[in-house]
């Protein structure tokens, strides 16, 4: 019995705690994200938002949580009863995993693996057939057009976000995560985003909003044109577990944001006051500035049409990105023969 403890029990605790900690830190935080997205967005066309439960309505998100789960589960007659049930259950399940390979601190991640660029590559790949799957199984033309629309869009800008990922394997020299942010220390000054990678900052930021099917990009859940995408048929935790998962994309976008261009964990200054900030702080600290420029894109910039949507994915930014890739091999390989 001692030596179940000793070599599968305890092993098993140690590699179940920092998933678990993850994992209710991420959706705590996201409770109050989305409250500060529609905060942000009641700002802007000066109205109060969320200010009723709770102080200042900070508990606007948990009683939204439980009014999801309280409320009955319908699912349509004519519907595929397992896959639109297991359809929000993937995307949940698949934009949790993303955060297995992401650092939130030195040495503070789940799987510090070589490959981490890959395997979030794999899963928001995999992410799309969550969608296809709830459109195709709710058996109604809306929902199915609403799923096609959306993985058509993030198949199209995962392309130039692949290639603006390569530019920063290419100054970083590492597949994984941890090096990456390593390579931006120093201060600000050494951060991607204020080197030769500024382009291709903005152009990450903008694909980031696209994938995530964020305003103005918001296509498949075009009220006016599809009553809400590929979830019209959905309620409840059905519904709620593909909200979660949504977000926890945005939120993921957040962070490599912060990682592949904003130093990670790093202090813009390695001086005090500013080491006085816990590693974890600052990678948080980020990801709310980043999350705030989502927001206020969604408050202030009007929805695009489809066709434009795919032309500025296809003939602009795949283009351009292809371009910086040369240009940022070029420059590489100069500074290396002048050293």
């Amino acid at each position: 019995m001692e030596e179940f403890l000793t070599t599968i029990v305890v092993p098993l605790f140690w590699l179940v705690l920092p998933m678990l900690g993850l994992m209710v830190g991420l959706l705590i935080m996201l409770a109050f994200l989305l409250l500060f997205d529609r905060k942000i967005w009641a700002a802007v066309a000066l109205r109060r938002g969320p200010n009723v439960v709770g102080p200042y309505g900070l508990l606007q998100s948990f009683a939204d949580f439980f009014k999801f789960v309280l409320k009955e589960s319908i699912v349509p007659s004519g519907a595929n009863k397992v896959i639109f049930l297991l359809a929000p259950l993937v995307s949940f399940t698949l934009a949790m995993g993303g955060w297995a390979v992401v650092p939130v601190a030195n040495r503070w991640v789940v799987a510090d693996i070589n490959v981490g660029i890959l395997y979030l590559f794999a899963i928001s790949s995999l992410g799309v057939y969550g969608i296809i799957m709830g459109g195709w199984a709710s058996n109604s033309k809306y929902p199915f057009l609403g799923s096609l629309r959306s993985a058509a869009q993030m198949v199209s800008y995962e392309v130039s976000i692949g290639f603006v990922i390569i530019t920063v394997l290419l100054v970083a020299g590492s597949l994984n995560l941890s090096k990456i942010v390593d390579a931006q220390a120093g201060g600000f000054w050494n951060w991607n985003l204020f080197g030769i990678l500024f382009p291709m900052g903005i152009v990450f930021f903008i694909s980031a909003l696209a994938e995530t099917n964020r305003p103005p990009f918001d296509l498949p859940e075009a009220e006016s044109e599809l009553v809400a995408g590929y979830q019209v048929e959905y309620s409840s935790t059905p519904y709620l577990l593909f909200m979660i998962g949504e977000y926890l994309n945005i939120v993921l976008m957040c962070a490599m944001a912060s990682i592949l261009f904003l130093g990670g964990w790093h202090a813009p200054f390695e001086v005090a006051p500013f080491t006085w900030i816990p590693d974890i702080g600052w990678f948080v600290i980020k990801i709310w500035v980043m999350f705030f420029l989502f927001a206020m894109v969604k408050a202030i910039v009007p929805r695009y049409r489809y066709d434009q949507l795919m032309r500025i994915g296809w003939k602009m930014f795949l283009p351009f990105s292809l371009l910086w890739v040369v240009v940022t091999s070029g420059y590489l390989l100069a500074l290396d023969k002048l050293h």
